[in-house]
């Protein structure tokens, strides 16, 4: 028999009366203006070896871009994000978001570097991101990871310290597979499970296709959406901090770069004031 599927009180309310929406009305804000990098800041790491160690273990540091990582370009004749994945880090937004839906497209371009050269193209949206630059890795901020990578796009890993509930099947020792009739199980790092979860279906188009990434955050839920489709839901997103487990529901948001070429167009974000109950099945 299977376990009863895990769904929040407040959900529950919303699907018994029928909310299937989010508002009659779309209000976007767009984070990406079509033009430039305005609202967003730049982080860069160490720069790596070919085994992803730190080569002088100091970071380019905060809106530092030398080798222009991060740049607008021309594709289709629209402009859209490009980011060559050269240096491992990131584009961060200067503002905090909560109980939002942000939506984005993302496509992968053929370059890809150092320990990362030859496999999956990587990257990754990052979420509630808080705390200091360069807390993971060198590169990234505390945060959720809505995972971006060739075959793993819906994912979910805990950065520097973030963590979340969500209901599984174990496949083994190591993998753990979303399940929304599965076992509820924190995923957290140093626990046996680790923090990493693997998203419960596929979606993704083909490479150099674009791709439609949704995130819905609400309270300490969170739904990661590939192309229409439901990768998983998250509950309970927390933090560790300084040895205290504390809430993890808003901050800025991150998107990698780390060794792999790809693009980003179409970012925009609109409050939301309950979770779509249309993904909760």
């Amino acid at each position: 028999m299977k376990p009863a599927k895990f769904i929040p009180p407040l959900l529950l309310c919303f699907i018994a009366f029928g909310f299937t929406t989010i508002d009659k009305k779309d209000h976007w804000e767009q984070l990406f203006n079509g033009k430039n990098l305005t609202g967003w800041d730049t982080y860069i790491g160490p720069d790596l070896d070919n085994s992803g160690k730190p080569i002088t273990g100091e970071p380019l540091g905060l809106n530092n871009d030398p080798r222009h990582v991060f740049t607008i370009v021309k594709d289709g004749g629209e402009n859209v994000i490009r980011i060559s994945g050269e240096n491992w880090g990131g584009i961060s937004t200067k503002k905090e978001y909560e109980n939002y839906h942000l939506q984005l497209q993302f496509k992968w371009g053929a370059l890809s570097w150092g320990q990362k050269k030859n496999k999956k193209k990587d990257s990754g949206l990052l979420y509630h991101s808080v705390g200091k630059y360069g807390a993971d890795y060198g590169a990234w901020m505390r945060s959720q990871e809505f995972q971006i990578e060739e075959g793993n796009c819906g994912d979910f890993w805990g950065v520097a310290g973030g963590f979340a509930d969500i209901p599984v099947v174990k496949k083994s020792d190591t993998d753990y597979v979303y399940d929304p009739q599965g076992t509820l199980t924190t995923f957290k790092e140093g626990t046996k499970q680790g923090r990493h979860c693997i998203k419960g279906t596929d979606a993704e188009n083909p490479s150099g296709q674009w791709n439609t990434v949704d995130l819905y955050c609400h309270g300490d839920t969170s739904i990661h959406v590939i192309n229409g489709k439901v990768m998983m839901i998250l509950y309970h997103n927390k933090q560790m901090d300084n040895g205290q487990e504390l809430p993890l529901t808003k901050g800025k948001i991150q998107i990698q770069s780390e060794g792999a070429e790809l693009f980003y167009r179409q970012i925009k974000i609109q409050a939301i004031n309950r979770l779509p109950a249309e993904f909760i099945k």
